[in-house]
Order: structure tokens, then C-alpha cells, then sequence
């Protein structure tokens, strides 16, 4: 086996990658990225000239940008991304019509379900493929042992953080989550060597979830980041970084796919977690159903 053979990125995450290298690339790879996530299965039957021309930009540009996502070659980039948009289109028509594209002002209720339900789901499959497993192994460990875990995010991420904290607590971790950007960073400055923060964001550039990254690291915190950039500012700082491979779409770009990816790499820390101490977790887990059970209004 030749060492190109060795190197050559997985197939499945082809599209992934491009996403991921957005915010890292050059005016002139974006276009090309964005050509191909347009449109992947045109983009896939262009020669580089063809992609160069509807890119506006140069045949240069184009072998700079399939190096930069791990292609030696133009024809392997091509044909993972045949397979996987072959894929794609075999998942999204089991069942029911295929649903592509992007939400206009023209499709009916049928077409928004369609496509805000494969959107997600592809979400979630892009990051099962993606998720590196040692980088959740090595989160677990810090989460397991720590004396107390701190969350934060902004918007649509804050609420994955309170997702984290509420699950954490369910099986007797030390779990916060911080609503307000000054209230987790002054949290973060009380943290220490036994301590755990996770930042959430799906760019990794959003200023107040990377200042608290930053200073509960400096404070000695072990620090966790969930992005969807593994190219973006909060990578730089953090001990770990789950990367999700979240879809955006044009209306609230990054908070329908990037929420459902996040909450699914918070599932899976959450679970591996509970496994580590796995009777204690059940344990506490059916004593704090039985607590909310109990206090659940009779049925009239």
C-alpha cells in the first residue's frame, strides 16, 4: 500500500471537510468550496478548468483547495464525492420523496419537513462519522473525574449547554451551566486542576465562549471545546475539541443542524460517562425519575 493510499481522507467525510474548512479558507477556495456544496453532484463532473471558470477563479486556486482538505488528487476528490452524494441521494429517498436543497419561499409544508428533517439527520450521520474517538475518550476521562463541570455557549448553543449540566446532575456530577457571558467568565476564574470546562460553539470564533475557554484554562481547568470548525480560534485553546459536521441552511444559518449535532455529541459524552461508573449512574438515575415521577400530577 502506498503511502498516498494511507493518507487519503475518508470518503464519507468529503462534504464534511469542506464545511469545516469554510472560515480558514481564502476568498477564492470558498467559492470553489461552495461550488461543490451547491451542487455536489455537478461539481463532481467538472474538470478543473470547469470548476475554475464557474468558481471565478483560477485552475491554481482549485489544487490549492483539494490539498487543503487532504486530496492528493483531483480524480480521488471526485470520486468520494460521487459516492457520497450517491449516498446521500439513496438516504434521502428510502421512504419518501427526495428532499434537497435549501428552504425557499415557494415550498409547501411537506417540502419544510422533508428538508429540515434530512437536514438534521445528515447532521447527526456527518457527525458520527467525524467525531474523533479518541479526542470524546480522552473528554470522558476529564468529565469523569472532575470535581465540578462548567459549561457556556451563546444563542442555540447555551441551551446544549444546559443540556450537559441537567444530564451530568441526573447521575451526581458537579455540573454548571452559565446563562451569561460576564457571570461564566468570572465563574471560570474560580475554576482549578479538578475542574472541567466545556465551551459550545459552532463557529469556535465567538469572543465570549473563547474568553471562557481561555481563562478557565488558564486558571488550570481542563478544557473542552464542541465546534464545527477545527480551523476557528477556540481549537487554538482548548485541551480537546469534538468537532460536530453540522449543515447550515440560509434561514438562521448554523442553529438548526449545528443544535441537533451538538446535542448528539453531548448525548454520547453524557453516555460513555454514565458507563464509566455505570451502578452508580442507574442508580441515581432511577432514584431522580422516581423523585420527578412522584411529583407529577395525578390523571383526572
Amino acid at each position: 500500500m502506498t503511502s498516498e493510499a494511507l493518507e487519503r481522507p475518508d470518503s464519507r467525510t468529503v462534504l464534511v471537510r469542506m464545511r469545516q474548512a469554510m472560515p480558514s479558507l481564502r476568498p477564492s477556495e470558498r467559492r470553489i468550496a461552495r461550488a461543490f456544496l451547491d451542487d455536489p453532484a455537478a461539481a463532481a463532473n467538472r474538470s478543473i478548468a470547469e470548476l475554475a471558470r464557474s468558481s471565478d477563479t483560477s485552475t491554481t486556486s482549485v489544487v490549492r483547495f483539494y490539498k487543503r482538505i487532504g486530496y492528493a488528487r483531483y480524480k480521488d476528490l471526485l470520486l468520494d464525492l460521487t459516492r457520497q452524494t450517491t449516498r446521500e441521494e439513496v438516504e434521502s429517498a428510502v421512504g419518501r420523496r427526495a428532499a434537497t436543497g435549501d428552504i425557499d419561499r415557494d415550498d409547501t409544508i411537506d417540502d419544510i419537513i422533508a428538508k429540515v428533517s434530512r437536514n438534521e439527520r445528515l447532521s447527526i450521520a456527518d457527525t458520527a462519522e467525524a467525531l474523533d474517538r479518541e479526542a470524546l475518550a480522552t473528554a470522558v476521562g476529564y468529565v469523569r473525574d472532575a470535581r465540578r463541570v462548567d459549561s457556556f455557549g451563546v444563542g442555540a448553543s447555551s441551551f446544549v449547554g444546559l443540556d450537559l449540566q441537567q444530564k451530568l446532575s441526573r447521575i451526581g456530577h458537579t455540573a454548571l451551566n452559565w446563562p451569561d457571558a460576564h457571570a461564566a467568565i468570572t465563574a471560570a476564574t474560580t475554576l482549578d486542576e479538578s475542574c472541567v470546562a466545556v465551551a459550545i460553539s459552532h463557529t469556535g470564533a465567538t469572543d465570549t465562549t473563547v474568553k471562557f475557554l481561555a481563562v478557565a484554562g488558564d486558571a488550570g481547568a481542563r478544557t473542552i471545546a464542541i465546534t464545527n470548525h477545527d480551523s476557528s480560534p477556540i481549537v487554538e485553546i482548548a485541551d480537546v475539541v469534538l468537532t460536530t459536521a453540522a449543515r447550515e441552511t440560509v434561514l438562521r444559518s448554523g442553529a438548526f443542524g449545528s443544535r441537533i449535532a451538538q446535542l448528539m455529541v453531548v448525548d454520547c459524552l453524557f453516555i460513555a460517562v454514565a458507563q464509566a461508573s455505570y451502578p452508580e449512574s442507574i442508580s441515581a438515575l432511577r432514584r431522580t425519575y422516581q423523585a420527578v415521577r412522584h411529583s407529577k400530577t395525578a390523571p383526572r
